[in-house]
């Protein structure tokens, strides 16, 4: 069983972007780059799982169904943009850089992006096994069909600080 992820502590999130925007990390321009406070996942447990992966591991991409995107409002993230993703108590950790980002049909999903996803054994195999597991099951939620081929959009990533 799973556990619906709270909402995003947004005052402790402005708290972390502004110590960020004030760093010596950040550039001038950074301070108009945040585009989400959000969790990995749709799961407390998965959040987590993740943020995990992101802070002490190797996790340096991430993948997102177009469909959510749309139906959330929120443009496709751009090269330099700046978000912040939470622990499963909606907590900020870490404030991402998007590096690159493509987006095309599931399916085309290559070797380095699933190693860079760093998850389960890093192989494209397994990342479209539970990738496809995942996205089937939120498109689901919308009532949207899901297809190998559906729109998705791949992002890599920096972590430029964290909590």
């Amino acid at each position: 069983m799973s556990t619906p992820l709270p909402d995003v502590d947004r005052v402790a999130a402005a708290a972390l972007w502004q110590q960020y925007v004030d760093s010596s990390a950040a550039d001038e321009s950074v301070s108009s780059r945040l585009i989400a406070v959000e969790c990995f996942g749709d799961s407390v447990e998965l959040a987590d799982s993740l943020i995990d992966l992101v802070i002490h591991a190797d996790k340096r991409a991430t993948a997102g169904s177009a469909l959510e995107y749309e139906l959330a409002g929120v443009p496709v993230p751009s090269v330099g943009d700046c978000w912040i993703a939470c622990d499963g108590r909606g907590r900020p950790r870490a404030v991402l850089q998007t590096t690159d980002v493509r987006v095309g049909p599931l399916s085309s999903v290559d070797d380095q992006f699933a190693w860079d996803e760093g998850e389960g054994d890093r192989s494209r195999d397994f990342w479209l096994r539970s990738h496809t597991e995942f996205f089937s099951r939120t498109h689901a939620e919308h009532g949207a069909a899901f297809h190998p081929d559906i729109p998705v959009v791949f992002e890599r990533f920096e972590v430029v600080a964290t909590t």
